[in-house]
Formats: C-alpha cells, sequence, structure tokens
C-alpha cells in the first residue's frame, strides 16, 4: 500500500510562478548556473543553486551558501513572491512537449515507504552530491525539488486525475525551452489518498539524490525529536507521480575522449567480438533493443549485440552490454561516474551533438547513440531490488521547481 499525503505548499503566486519556476539544480554545471541566475534576476535556480548569490570562488559547499538559500526563500515569502495554501492539498501538474502532455500527482510520499521498499529505486547516488543536498534541505527545513515518481497504470486513479483537469488551473505558462506548464489545486484530497492505497509501488524515474537527501533528513529530525508520531512533516518526502503510459524516457549516450590507447583497427577489431557491425552511409538512431549506433572518424555504424542477455534485468539493458563488453574492459571505464574520460549526453541533444563532439578532438575518440532504456525496464530492475548503470535512463520534460515546497519544520 502506497502513502500518498496532501500538504501545504509553499508556492509562487500567479503573477510570479513562471519568473521563479526552473529547471532543476542538477541540469546546470556551476558556470551555467551562474550565468542564468544572472539573467533571471527572480528565478528559483539561485535558492536551489545559492552559490550563485558569491563570487566564482567562493565554495559553494560552505555553511553560509546554505544560509542564503534559507534566506531567500524567508525574502520571497516576505514580498509576496510565495504564499502558503491554508490547509493540505494535492496538485495535478501538467506538462506538454511537442504536442505529448503528461500529468502528474503532486503531494507527500513517506520515508517509510522508501525505507521499507514500497518507493523503490534503481540507481546508487554520488556521496559529494547527496551531502550537498542534505545540507540544503536540512538548512532550510524545506524539500525545494520534487522526486519523480512512476506508478504503474490504475484506471480508477487516472480517471480521477483527468476530471480534476476540468477545472480552471491555478498556473498556465510556457517557460523559454517550449514547454508549457499546468497546474491544478485539488482540496478534496480523500479521493486521491484512497486511490494510492491501491498503487502496490511507487518508483524512483529521477531525483535518487534528492529523495534519498529528504530521508536522511528526516531520520535526522525523528533522532532529534525521540517522541514523534510519525504524522510530522519530516516523514514526508516531495514527490510528483506519474502513470507509466504517460512517461517518455529518452536514450542516454556515451561520448569517450580516446581510445584507451587503442589504433582504430585495434578498436574495431575487438569490438567486432560482441557486436555485428555495419557501416551506415548516414547518421541514424537505434530504434530497437539490441541496437547500437556509433560514430567515430566521420563514419556512422550500426552495432547489434551478438549474444545479448534475455534474462536478467541489469545485464539484459543495452547500456550493461555496452558497459560491460566495451566501456570497461575495452577503452578502461571502469567507474563511468567519476572517469573524466566520458560524457553522458541526453539524446533531447540529437545526434548532431555526438558528430561535434568526436569532431572536435585531433585524436581518435567514439560515440555511442543508444536505444532507450523502457519504463518496463526500469521496474524490472526495482523489483528486482537491483541498480541500473549510472545514466541509463533521460526523462522529458524535467520538473521545474520551486513551484512546490514542502516545509518539513516549523
Amino acid at each position: 500500500m502506497t502513502i500518498m499525503k496532501p500538504f501545504r505548499a509553499i508556492r509562487p503566486s500567479q503573477e510570479m510562478a513562471s519568473r521563479i519556476a526552473s529547471l532543476p539544480y542538477d541540469v546546470f554545471s556551476r558556470a551555467e548556473a551562474r550565468t542564468y541566475v544572472e539573467t533571471h534576476p527572480y528565478t528559483f535556480l539561485g535558492i536551489d543553486r545559492p552559490e550563485t548569490q558569491f563570487e566564482p570562488i567562493h565554495d559553494m559547499y560552505a555553511q553560509d551558501v546554505y544560509e542564503k538559500a534559507d534566506e531567500m526563500i524567508h525574502t520571497y515569502r516576505d514580498k509576496g513572491f510565495f504564499i502558503q495554501d491554508q490547509t493540505p492539498c494535492f496538485y495535478i501538474y501538467e506538462l506538454t512537449m511537442a504536442k505529448r502532455s503528461q500529468t502528474g500527482l503532486v503531494g507527500l510520499s513517506s520515508i517509510d515507504d522508501y525505507l521499507h521498499g514500497i518507493c523503490k529505486k534503481h540507481e546508487n547516488t554520488v556521496k559529494a552530491k547527496l551531502i550537498d543536498r542534505i545540507h540544503h534541505v536540512d538548512k532550510t527545513s524545506a524539500q525545494t525539488g520534487p522526486i519523480f515518481l512512476a506508478y504503474r497504470k490504475n484506471e480508477k486513479l487516472q480517471t480521477w486525475i483527468q476530471s480534476m483537469k476540468e477545472q480552471r488551473p491555478i498556473y498556465d505558462f510556457v517557460k523559454e525551452d517550449g514547454i508549457h506548464h499546468r497546474v491544478w489545486i485539488v482540496t478534496d484530497t480523500k479521493p486521491i489518498e484512497d486511490a494510492f492505497k491501491e498503487v502496490p509501488y511507487t518508483y524512483i524515474a529521477d531525483g535518487h539524490h534528492r529523495c534519498e537527501s529528504a530521508v536522511q533528513v528526516g531520520l535526522k529530525r525523528r533522532k532529534a525529536h525521540p517522541n514523534y508520531t510519525g504524522k510530522e512533516e519530516f516523514n514526508y518526502f516531495l514527490s510528483v507521480a506519474f502513470c507509466e503510459e504517460e512517461l517518455r524516457i529518452f536514450d542516454y549516450n556515451r561520448f569517450v575522449k580516446d581510445l584507451n590507447g587503442l589504433t582504430t583497427n585495434a578498436f574495431m577489431k575487438q569490438l567486432c567480438m560482441y557486436y555485428s557491425i555495419t557501416p551506415l552511409p548516414y547518421s541514424h538512431h537505434p530504434d530497437h533493443k539490441g541496437e547500437v549506433c556509433m560514430y567515430m572518424e566521420n563514419q556512422w555504424f550500426d552495432l547489434m549485440e551478438k549474444e545479448p542477455n534475455t534474462t536478467d534485468p541489469v545485464l539484459s539493458l543495452d547500456v550493461s552490454y555496452l558497459q560491460d563488453h566495451v566501456l570497461r574492459p575495452i577503452l578502461g571505464i571502469d567507474d563511468p561516474r567519476t572517469n573524466p574520460r566520458i560524457e553522458f549526453i541526453g539524446g533531447i541533444r540529437g545526434l548532431n551533438t555526438l558528430q561535434e563532439k568526436v569532431n572536435a578532438q585531433d585524436h581518435p575518440c567514439v560515440a555511442f547513440a543508444m536505444y532507450p532504456t523502457s519504463i518496463q525496464e526500469l521496474f524490472a530492475v526495482a523489483d528486482a531490488k537491483q541498480l541500473m548503470p549510472p545514466k541509463s535512463t533521460w526523462f522529458e520534460p524535467k520538473l521545474l521547481s520551486g513551484l512546490f515546497i514542502h516545509e518539513i519544520e516549523r
């Protein structure tokens, strides 16, 4: 049984919503975040990435950085940029990209659901990134970025959510990237709470660091309040839950900056042990599982797995096959999370980006265009209590930060 709880969101006024709401903090580099904040003075990114309020050489993990985030939230509230609903509510959040919409339910998930495996994960977290978010949540006593959850189809819940969209939205705007965002407020919360009790599991699609940080701060607050009842706000984390059928996963492509000391011929000789290789006359995106498209030395190649695994939920992933047969043993990428020789490029950026990366190098290198991991593959890995390789999925469109803030302690 899944717990989904309404809450009193701290959220932008209607006039400020489009100016405040921003893409998640982790899609920006430090330099990109600073530039964006300088040109968008009210953007929530300044709160999510408070180091942008200091000189570029300032330690981005210093205590005063997190204090600045807390100060800015209070300032926005004092100025009326943020309001808070008087009673606990749910919120319906629709995102439309290229005429394709997905609609999620915004509420609070239980940290106990996460701890007990009802809210399932499929990725590990990176310690430095996790500590940063823990400090941010702990100092602000607020969860500022929603966790992106998925659940298996539930007809009752989907019908109810669609009916709520017949009302007038509280937010309706298009961001500069062309994504259309609409939000509805739901004050009759019991039907949703009851419907979610019939959802056996939720799955973290995106936001593992945000989720783990919320859980860790919640556990810390439990220790500070030994007589806690379980109803306190710190026992829950901000989430947006989507039905599996509405989600689209993009490919997450790989660019390796060199061939690990191999000549092109030596690399191709080893590669053909694991893939059938066919030259392509033009750029091509894989159109089925088991296919990878590779670009090197001004040439595209079609790669087909020779001996795919069809039983293990992790080993059967295309990204696993590439990592286990090519990236690690041939190209020397043992830990793709930390190795500076590999870059991961979201499929939304297109095949041209891969070509440009390779063509910009003055020595042999290679890029791989992947077929997207499916949501069913994600579910299978999580159900098996296993973990995907890093950068296995890229979800679009991204949930905006700053539309909903969950205050965990007053």
